[in-house]
Formats: structure tokens, sequence, C-alpha cells
């Protein structure tokens, strides 16, 4: 028997340093690259740059609803379903990106890199929780 008490997830202090993009520059580099494709497809607002640019922002979106579940809402489950979303995510874009530019879509590797870290952790902190509330 676990004499463990159950009483909220852990807490992200150790956990938030990952959380602002690894610190590495991954933010730099995804904007960056969304730059090279947006000037690549001619850039202005045009029809061209819809799928690409809107699977830019719909991965902002996920990323900023990552941090809001997992800070505020103290909810790993949803935020390791969110962020295996945003990892399929950003696979496409790489994979949407490559034929437009390839240094565009080399850059996202890095961010790709950091969300793997980010995932294992956020499924240990979900896994170890003793909190069936919190499961996905």
């Amino acid at each position: 028997m676990n004499s463990r008490v159950c009483s909220s997830p852990p807490p992200p202090a150790e956990f938030v340093g990952t959380l602002s993009w690894g610190g590495g520059g991954e933010l730099e580099l995804v904007l960056y690259a969304s730059y090279l494709v947006w000037k690549d497809l001619g850039g202005g607002f045009r029809w061209p740059l819809a799928l690409p640019l809107g699977l830019y922002t719909l991965q902002l979106t996920l990323s900023w609803t990552f941090l809001m579940l997992f800070l505020t809402a103290n909810n790993p489950g949803l935020a390791l379903l969110d962020l295996l979303l945003l990892y399929g995510l950003v696979a496409s874009m790489v994979l949407i990106w490559q034929p437009i530019n390839k240094l565009a879509a080399l850059l996202l590797l890095p961010y790709l890199a950091w969300l793997t870290v980010t995932t294992a952790i956020t499924y240990r902190l979900w896994r170890d929780s003793l909190c069936p509330a919190y499961q996905p």
C-alpha cells in the first residue's frame, strides 16, 4: 500500500525552465523559419500562404494552450494530449515546409527535440500522479 497522499499534481517549479522554449533559441529559429516560408511564397497575405502559415499559427496556439493547461489548470493529462497534438503538427510543418524552403524545415528540428524532452517530462509527471482525475 502506498502511503503518499494526492492533493494536487507535482509543482511545476522544476519544469518552468523547460517550458520557456528550452532557453536554446528555439523560438527565434521557428520565427525565422516562418519568415523564410513567407518570403519564398511571395509575402503578403495571399492564398498560397494559408496552409504553411496557418499551421504555424495553430502551432503557436497549441503551444500557448499547453502552458495554460499545465501551469494554470494543473492538468498534466490534458497538457500531455496537447503536446502530442503539437508534436504531430510541428512534424507536419517540417514535411509541408520542406519543398518550400529546406532550411526552414531544418530549423524546426530543434523545436521537435525540445518537444520530445517536454513531452517526456510531462508524461512522467502525469504517470507519477496518484490522482485519477488527472488521467486523460
